[in-house]
């Protein structure tokens, strides 16, 4: 069933496919994971001296912990983006939904929006600032992904590991794309309290 349809047994256009829908709380529940016991980790050797997590906001309660915990929260991330990228090339939701990005459209959606004057009806249809964060946030994703392999796996990726500057920059590719990402989901999580009945259609698709 595609996105925009009628459903013939509900009569409600599909705005959210379910593998859409269980990608993101899967992101959610593994986000509430691994963030916490990132920074626990984070602040057993930290990246920049003096500048560490308080440890009322970690998660593990020592390095091993907290390590424990955020590869438990790795495979529920991994299976829930494999599923989705799955998904995506079969139904060409990447396509669709998120491409193309015209600059100059982008520009004067970004003007309106500013002013408070950007539409936002069709919960369907992803405008272009919209496209542009969730565009943002897939790389961010992926940069994630990329610099956690070679913190779990340094010597079995050796290429990535030199691309990103050694272990060391790696760690700093890792803490920068988890900034990202929290930043995206500051804003998702304003837009949300904006524009509340879109979290309920990421919960009935409809």
């Amino acid at each position: 069933m595609h996105e925009g349809k009628r459903s013939k047994q509900e009569g409600a256009a599909v705005i959210h496919h379910w593998t859409v829908r269980l990608w993101h709380w899967a992101n959610v529940a593994s986000m509430a994971i691994m963030v916490p016991s990132g920074w626990r980790i984070y602040n057993a050797a930290p990246i920049w001296s003096g500048f560490v997590f308080p440890r009322d906001y970690t998660l593990g309660g020592w390095l091993g912990g907290a390590l424990q915990w955020h590869f438990a929260g790795m495979w529920l991330f991994g299976a829930g983006l494999s599923l989705y990228v799955i998904a995506s090339i079969v139904r060409g939701h990447i396509g669709r939904r998120l491409l193309p990005i015209h600059i100059g459209l982008l520009v004067h959606e970004v003007r309106l929006a500013m002013r408070g004057r950007l539409s936002h009806t069709d919960a369907a249809h992803y405008n272009q600032p919209q496209r542009l964060a969730y565009l943002s946030a897939m790389f961010g994703l992926l940069a994630l992904v990329a610099s956690g392999l070679v913190l779990w796996k340094s010597v079995q990726f050796p290429v990535l590991r030199e691309l990103m500057g050694g272990y060391e920059g790696a760690r700093r590719v890792h803490f920068l794309s988890m900034c990202l990402v929290l930043g995206f989901v500051l804003v998702h999580l304003l837009m949300v309290m904006l524009v509340p009945r879109t979290l309920l259609a990421m919960l009935r698709g409809r």
